[in-house]
């Protein structure tokens, strides 16, 4: 679905950003990025959507050439971002517009937008502020809204770049849970974070270090085997907890019922 091949990428020569990166997603997965701040994975997130293009390699989606304009405004239709700060995406002064908005822009046959608002909407628990001001909103509901606009779309793939950092722990779990709704329906999540306690339910990690990419494979298989403290980041509690216990076998997602099952507590 998507192929990095020896992708580098510079703003200046000589201050690379991203070097020789390569890797693949296939559709339906859930990929969680991680790395520590200035390490490229914002990068890679643009380079995916075709935001910034390659200076050499090429990035392809379902064999569409980021490089080539007839083709990146396909994968533009294909593919949403998702951004940190969803006022970065507001353009209108309603929630109903604002997803009206990305259809507009698609050519979305005009009978066919109101069913597509209200089907993005309800698969965010958004539609009873249809007529809402989204800059009234909070910062759940914002970002609920973003994340509807992109879905109204019908993208094969939705990227998250930090989109659970500006909010609040009841704001990022429902988020999250709507990202694994979508995955669940078969919608193809790449989840930019360094929240370390998001990563632990998906598929893969992908870690990018200095602009390399360090680590590319299982979650329970990366916080045992790399330090991750050498790129900046913490274990997630639930892991620290195993470890400080020593309990066997190894648990990280339900760490309490990890627990329980160690010691039959109710």
């Amino acid at each position: 679905m998507l192929t990095f091949d020896h992708v580098h990428f510079y703003y200046k020569k000589g201050q690379t950003i991203i070097n020789d990166v390569n890797f693949t997603i296939q559709a339906g997965e859930f990929v969680s990025i991680v790395g520590a701040n200035g390490s490229g994975k914002s990068t890679v997130a643009k380079l995916i959507d075709g935001l910034l293009l390659p200076k050499k390699g090429t990035v392809k989606f379902q064999q569409l050439d980021t490089t080539n304009p007839d083709e990146l405004m396909k994968i533009h239709q294909q593919v949403g971002f998702v951004f940190q700060n969803p006022e970065d995406q507001f353009i209108t002064t309603t929630v109903m517009d604002e997803v009206l908005f990305g259809l507009q822009n698609i050519r979305v046959p005009r009978e066919e937008m109101r069913g597509r608002v209200d089907t993005a909407l309800r698969a965010v628990q958004m539609e009873e502020y249809l007529e809402a001001m989204p800059h009234q909103l909070s910062g759940g509901q914002k970002q609920r809204v973003a994340i509807a606009a992109i879905l109204a779309m019908q993208p094969k793939m939705i990227i998250f770049d930090e989109a659970t950092s500006m909010l609040d722990p009841q704001g990022r779990k429902q988020v999250l849970s709507i990202m694994h709704e979508l995955h669940d329906q078969g919608m193809t999540i790449i989840h930019i974070t360094h929240h370390m306690e998001e990563v632990l339910s998906a598929e893969r990690i992908l870690l990018i270090h200095e602009g390399h990419l360090e680590f590319d494979g299982d979650p329970f298989v990366f916080f045992e085997t790399m330090s991750v403290e050498k790129y900046q980041l913490q274990l997630p509690f639930a892991v620290r907890l195993r470890k400080t216990l020593q309990l066997d076998p190894p648990f990280t997602v339900n760490w309490k019922e990890g627990i329980r099952s160690q010691w039959s507590i109710n």
